[in-house]
């Protein structure tokens, strides 16, 4: 029997001994949280805002009927390079062309009376020229039969020359004022023609103006007829085909669109940016652009506009044309040019584009999930039981938030404080709170969420295995 016993205890005692070891390190550690940590480090951080939207050229047109009628030519395809003023579509035109003939043999025809009425103003005043040099030598000639007749009447009165002489100077003088009697009043019928000779010319000049400016009406109906590309750059769209009947000035109508000319030159990536990135983005930030159909090609450009209305994701319309007041997320539009697009690039097709708002280098940063958030009444032990609590719950300062990371020292977490700078891919920016070579809490998501100040923690940073699926 003292054998057995020997044996047993022998057996049973190490287990014993080794089972109350096992209990107590448990009982021990049965207040520790695994925690996975690790160190606060300096890096470069990049922060980006990230959105997608298409691309767009930076101005393009769209081509409207001016005139109604049928499409007889489209001088253009889609894909076509075209120049400012080309014409690129006409539209049938036999009444305006009509009508442009008519009112063009109207103006030759207003001309030709026109020049005559100036030749005639012409000859007129030629006629009044010779008709006034005429008149001058007429008054020359009644000047000098005066001064005969002047001599002759003092001869006459000391009887040095005969009557019959006296009587005979009287009669040319008497003939020559006559004469210039009539050409004084030939001369004033003369001008009295000229004036409504230019009286005419005026109306006939006038006439030309009025049927010039029919002309110049009926050419710009005649001419809208013909569209015209307003640019130079690339036919993108074009919707209509030869014999269909286009109109003019309907809105939302197909019919009335021809053609879709856009500049090529600048190039745009037009995204919708959230509501809550909108602030970090700002005019002349770079940004890279990666364009679906083009898989493993990246693109360079810049912020050149942003815009200051909010647009609903649900319907696309800005949220100041809603009758209703809308808590849904919203977006705003924010313009990006691509440096050097591809010239196979076309209008239209989806793009992604990450927009750099700010860069830092060699700051302190920690992992995003490490950060959390604790009420100061959450890192003081309560004092004197629940009242003490509920007093502490009262007062406001203990109740505000604060945002900060769990310092783990000589195995216990300590909250600490810390404010935050620029946000990276998976790390953010430590401004204060914080120095380099701490170690800090970075998980689980449980752990951190639930740990309390002061608690003790053990350190498991082994990568947790995933399990397979069959």
């Amino acid at each position: 029997m003292k054998l057995k016993w020997k044996i047993i205890l022998f057996i049973f005692l190490p287990l014993a001994i080794a089972g109350g070891i096992y209990a107590a390190r448990q009982w021990s550690q049965r207040d520790l949280i695994t925690v996975q940590t690790g160190n606060v480090i300096r890096t470069d951080l990049t922060s980006v805002v990230s959105a997608s939207g298409e691309i767009k050229p930076r101005n393009y047109i769209n081509i409207g009927a001016n005139a109604q009628g049928r499409l007889v030519e489209l001088l253009v395809k889609e894909g076509d390079h075209v120049r400012k003023n080309q014409v690129v579509a006409r539209i049938e035109h036999v009444q305006a062309a009509a009508d442009v003939q008519a009112q063009k043999a109207m103006v030759a025809s207003s001309e030709a009376d026109s020049a005559a009425a100036e030749d005639s103003l012409k000859a007129a005043d030629a006629a009044i020229e010779t008709q006034e040099a005429t008149l001058a030598r007429f008054r020359t000639q009644a000047a000098q039969a005066k001064l005969l007749l002047d001599n002759s009447e003092k001869l006459y009165h000391y009887n040095l020359i005969a009557k019959q002489d006296y009587d005979q100077k009287k009669a040319d003088y008497d003939s020559a004022v006559a004469s210039v009697h009539e050409n004084e009043a030939r001369l004033e019928q003369m001008r009295v023609q000229r004036q409504q000779t230019a009286a005419q010319l005026n109306s006939q000049q006038r006439h030309v103006a009025q049927v010039e400016a029919g002309l110049t009406r009926i050419e710009d109906v005649l001419a809208k007829y013909d569209a015209l590309a307003p640019l130079d750059g690339v036919v993108t769209d074009l919707p209509v085909r030869v014999g269909e009947t286009v109109v003019p000035g309907v809105q939302n109508s197909a019919a009335s669109t021809i053609m879709t000319i856009a500049d090529m030159s600048l190039i745009t990536a037009e995204v919708k940016v959230d509501e809550t990135d909108i602030v970090s983005v700002q005019l002349n930030q770079r940004a890279n652009i990666s364009i679906d159909a083009m898989p493993n090609r990246t693109f360079t450009g810049k912020v050149i506009e942003i815009g200051n209305t909010a647009i609903l994701r649900s319907t696309g319309l800005a949220a100041s044309q809603s009758a209703t007041s809308s808590q849904e997320a919203k977006d705003f539009k924010v313009t990006i040019a691509l440096d050097s697009p591809p010239e196979d690039i076309r209008p239209g097709l989806s793009c992604t584009a990450k927009i750099i708002t700010a860069t830092r280098h060699n700051v302190l940063s920690i992992p995003i999930q490490a950060l959390t958030v604790r009420r100061k009444i959450d890192l003081e032990p309560a004092k004197d039981g629940v009242q003490a609590s509920t007093e502490m719950m009262n007062d406001k300062s203990l109740t505000q938030e604060m945002q900060g990371v769990f310092v783990v020292n000589n195995g216990v977490a300590q909250f600490r404080k810390v404010d935050t700078g620029i946000t990276g891919a998976t790390d953010i920016e430590v401004l204060n709170g914080l120095n380099d070579s701490d170690t800090i809490i970075t998980g689980s998501y449980k752990a951190i969420r639930t740990i309390r100040n002061a608690a003790r923690v053990k350190i498991d940073n082994h990568m947790p295995v995933m399990p397979t699926q069959s």
